[in-house]
């Protein structure tokens, strides 16, 4: 190789346009370049040219995780930083981002301005619920990827499966519940288990997909139906209205009734306490009584027929009959007026009058 290149510089003419000179020619130059480097050189910048040809490396960006295919077969993941490959088609690598959240929209398509009004999507809003009204509803969707691997090969349009999946798991919720429930009383609930029914199927499909947030972007009734359905939700707040206020009298009124049934509670057992005192004390008396009877029979007997007459005679009209007036009471019934002067007995002999 060292003489082809000589012998291709001797050919070379001279500035001044004469022949080349031979080699015999003492004038001429003497060429000592180191013909092996050179090559070597060249050699070096065709291999760095290739190398950036087919770029050997591959930069995976903080929200990125590479999965790499080494001949079509799974071969490695990546993390966020440079990584250095093989030269494709040996290696190939996907970066999806497993950090971005990721939404999809049912009956309404967001609007990329604030000025400009959500797109509808009646075909996707409109639907039955189970008490078999219509409601327009509108379902939005928020997942990221936690499986790259599931997420590139195990479904050929994740996003669009998703979307399926959603409208799907939500028409079945809706029309499991009244659209009472739909509109106002349960949407949380709804939510919940539509996110639920998402994540199941997608798991049984091995998406790779997590789902973090279902949201219910508004539910209403149709318009032609609006008028008669804001009567109803006026005549549901009157119900609640009057409920809190029956609540808040019930409320008032339990303590009223607790203290009254403990004071209650209280009197009754003072009046048991007093009434227990007094028989008590009756019964000491009684046997005092009786053990001054059993002492002295006709001087407590009389005793007592005094005490007893001296509770019951004063206030009251009273006559006294002598014993020679015999039985003869008939004349001393209804003579006087009630209320009125008792009658006075008959008047009586000197000798025979009796002393009261």
């Amino acid at each position: 190789m060292d003489n082809n290149f000589q012998d291709w510089f001797e050919k070379i003419p001279t500035k001044n346009g004469g022949p080349p000179k031979s080699p015999s020619d003492p004038n001429r130059p003497e060429f000592n370049l180191p013909i092996r480097k050179i090559g070597l050189a060249a050699l070096l910048i065709v291999a760095f040219f290739l190398f950036l040809a087919f770029r050997p490396w591959v930069q995976v960006e903080a929200d990125e995780l590479g999965v790499v295919l080494r001949l079509g077969k799974y071969n490695r993941t990546l993390t966020p930083g440079l990584s250095f490959r093989l030269p494709p088609p040996i290696e190939i690598v996907y970066t999806p981002k497993v950090t971005q959240i990721r939404r999809i929209e049912i009956g309404f398509r967001s609007s990329q301005t604030s000025r400009t009004p959500a797109e509808q999507i009646p075909e996707e809003s409109h639907m039955l619920t189970g008490d078999e009204n219509i409601v327009v509803a509108k379902l939005a969707v928020q997942y990221i990827i936690v499986d790259p691997l599931k997420y590139l090969f195990n479904s050929e349009n994740v996003d669009g499966a998703v979307k399926d999946i959603a409208e799907a798991a939500f028409r079945q919720v809706v029309g499991d519940y009244p659209i009472d429930a739909t509109l106002k009383d349960r949407r949380t609930e709804i939510a919940a288990q539509i996110k639920e029914s998402i994540q199941a199927v997608s798991d049984l499909y091995e998406m790779g997909v997590q789902i973090n947030q279902v949201q219910l972007h508004g539910t209403d009734v149709p318009a032609e139906v609006k008028p008669a359905f804001r009567s109803v939700v006026s005549a549901r707040e009157n119900m609640v209205r009057y409920v809190n206020e029956a609540e808040g009298y019930r409320n008032s009124e339990i303590p009223k009734a607790e203290g009254q049934v403990q004071q209650m509670l209280q009197e009754a057992e003072a009046y048991r306490a007093k009434r227990i005192a007094e028989s008590q004390g009756e019964v000491e008396r009684f046997a005092a009584v009786l053990r001054e009877y059993e002492n002295a029979p006709e001087v407590t007997r009389a005793r007592l027929y005094y005490e007893t007459m001296e509770k019951v005679l004063p206030g009251k009209p009273k006559v006294i009959l002598g014993v020679e007036s015999g039985n003869d009471l008939l004349k001393f019934l209804n003579v006087a007026p009630p209320g009125g002067p008792a009658p006075l007995p008959p008047a009586q002999p000197e000798n025979g009058g009796q002393r009261p």
